[in-house]
């Protein structure tokens, strides 16, 4: 995490800067960022600025180690602190949101901040690869794996709640792919999350899942339809996914006293480098939360996949089968 470090005290995140030796943001809640509307990527060609928070500080990222802090100057002009004659000027559209940075080189435009619903072009449509996803088969595996012991997380407590993007148009393909709304995992991973939901609440948070168990045949459909350059973010069928072992889980967290989920640096299912659990920017809060919500999980045996903050793998994944269950079969 470059200069940013943290150390956790289980579930008591100190959130240190520069080394620890100065602001922090211990405990409960991160202070909201007073410079939201500017934090996010501006991008001119192929070389990107970042704005991002830190205590109570906005800087700007050039590359992966540099960070410059800001003052704001007169209007909407942001300066170096320590070099003022290096500035950039905050450009707005018709309606006053940032849409960009100005400086004496020209305009940097402003990229999607990365909370709205992240979309591909399928490489085919999407009904055609469920269709041929329905006729193959998944990978042949070798004998000593565990049964499968798939449980309804939700059932196990209920206060866990669900955002199962796949049964809805809310995902990167833009359609429904599952039939319900429902999360499995196996049991010692299901039951790991809800000791992580519980600890969570001391804290004011709560899990809010994704997706956990899901079919063979849907990832199949993910990799067909994603762009080679993106495959990174879904897993190869070939090698069948964790999530098909029933021991990967997506989730986030959810804020108990307005049941909202929080605002984490990018949205879920976000092919992006925000997406990635060492992304430096967004808000010091964004961060927090992310940072949280990783030390909750690997406090109780999950480990975070490098490219997506929200995907956690639970110890021991490889010993389950790949399974190609339906949701609707698992529950009867």
């Amino acid at each position: 995490m470059g200069r940013e470090k943290v150390r956790r005290m289980g579930l008591g995140l100190l959130l240190c800067v520069g080394g620890c030796g100065g602001e922090a943001v211990e405990g409960g809640r991160a202070a909201a960022a007073p410079w939201e509307e500017l934090v996010g990527e501006y991008a001119r060609g192929e070389v990107v600025l970042r704005l991002l928070e830190r205590g109570d500080t906005l800087r700007i990222l050039a590359d992966s180690a540099t960070e410059v802090a800001l003052e704001v100057a007169r209007g909407d002009t942001l300066r170096a602190i320590a070099e003022p004659r290096r500035w950039w000027a905050v450009v707005r559209d018709s309606a006053s949101a940032v849409s960009g940075l100005r400086d004496s080189a020209g305009v940097w435009e402003r990229r999607e901040p990365g909370q709205s619903v992240f979309r591909i072009e399928p490489q085919r449509p999407v009904g055609t690869l469920r269709r041929e996803a329905l006729l193959a088969s998944p990978p042949m595996e070798g004998p000593g794996l565990l049964p499968p012991d798939l449980l309804d997380v939700q059932a196990l407590d209920t206060t866990i709640r669900l955002d199962v993007r796949y049964a809805s148009a809310d995902n990167f393909l833009g359609e429904a792919v599952y039939a319900s709304a429902r999360a499995y995992l196996q049991r010692p991973a299901a039951e790991a999350v809800v000791r992580a939901h519980r600890a969570l609440a001391a804290s004011g948070y709560g899990l809010l899942i994704h997706d956990a168990y899901r079919p063979w045949h849907i990832s199949w459909v993910f990799w067909e339809a994603t762009p080679d350059s993106l495959r990174r973010f879904v897993a190869d069928p070939a090698q069948g996914s964790r999530h098909n072992r029933g021991a990967a889980v997506d989730l986030t967290l959810y804020d108990l006293a307005t049941g909202r989920p929080v605002t984490m640096p990018s949205g879920y299912d976000e092919f992006s480098p925000r997406a990635y659990p060492d992304y430096p920017g967004g808000t010091s809060r964004q961060r927090w939360h992310r940072d949280l919500l990783r030390s909750a999980m690997e406090a109780e045996g999950f480990q975070v996949y490098p490219y997506e903050w929200w995907h956690f793998d639970f110890g021991g994944w490889e010993r389950y089968p790949i399974l190609n269950l339906t949701l609707e079969e698992l529950g009867g």
